[in-house]
């Protein structure tokens, strides 16, 4: 495993990207403006089926949402693949960057499941208690990819 990531941090692509004096920060900068752009879009959401902007209509703001977290979600994918190709053998060692994958795969496991149990309801309908719970669960577990996130800078 250490060779095959030993090789992607060797890859030309890579090579480039390390030796950019501007590229490297973009790519950086670009993955910090999708992870605050999914995060505000999906508490966001979460706080409105907690009960928070009640007055707004539900459809056009979740619908709005969805796609800001989803094109946020790809962005965020694309470029953390990139900036982890940088130091691949570092990362891959690391207990907070794997915290930080572990809690990437539960906020997807929650979105499923939060998907499933509104598949086919009313929009009209008061969301259920586990649907709630669901939104709670979200917003702890995307708060804590956010600040995983920020431990990987300083704990590596």
């Amino acid at each position: 495993m250490n060779e095959l990531l030993g090789a992607i941090e060797k890859l030309s692509a890579v090579a480039a990207l390390k030796s950019s004096f501007v590229a490297y920060p973009v790519v950086n900068g670009l993955h910090v403006l999708a992870i605050g752009a999914l995060v505000t879009s999906v508490l966001l959401m979460d706080f409105r089926l907690l009960g928070a902007f009640a007055s707004m209509p539900a459809s056009p703001f979740q619908r709005l949402l969805r796609r800001v977290a989803l094109f946020a979600f790809a962005v965020a994918v694309l470029t953390g693949i990139t900036i982890f190709a940088v130091r691949a053998r570092d990362y891959a060692a690391s207990p907070v960057f794997l915290l930080k994958l572990t809690l990437i795969a539960a906020a997807i496991a929650n979105f499923l499941f939060f998907s499933w149990l509104q598949a086919g309801r009313s929009e009209t309908k008061p969301p259920t208690p586990l649907m709630r719970l669901s939104a709670v669960c979200s917003v702890l577990l995307w708060l804590g990819v956010l600040f995983a996130g920020r431990f990987i800078g300083f704990y590596g």
